[in-house]
């Protein structure tokens, strides 16, 4: 029987870094970081209706992130994967304690543009 291993990720999250004049928060990049092991399911996928893009194409997957990973906030991060980057939708947070009985205990919704 194969085990499920997964596919390494990299994330880049981002923390805040003061305000602006307008008091409006500053982001920073944090570090890239590697991630492996995270089951990678594809979503929804769909034309651009973007005039400016019309060969484009909105690319959705769903991640698994592994128990492993020490959590942190993913609000605003970027995913890269397979050398095409993608952004984080919402700010996901792992199961509750108990309710996951595999390696996997955090679903990532990403979305990216592609074309």
């Amino acid at each position: 029987m194969d085990r499920l291993t997964g596919e390494t990720i990299t994330i880049t999250t981002r923390s805040p870094h003061g305000q602006d004049d307008g008091h409006d928060t500053i982001w920073q990049d944090d570090a890239p970081e590697s991630v492996g092991h995270v089951l990678i399911a594809p979503g929804s996928q769909s034309n651009s209706d973007e005039s400016t893009d019309p060969d484009g194409v909105q690319v959705a997957y769903t991640l698994y992130m592994p128990r492993q990973w020490p959590y942190r906030s993913l609000k605003g991060a970027r995913v890269t994967i397979g050398g095409h980057e993608y952004t984080v939708v919402g700010d996901p947070r792992p199961y509750r304690p108990g309710t996951s009985p595999t390696r996997w205990n955090l679903v990532v919704q990403v979305q990216g543009d592609q074309g």
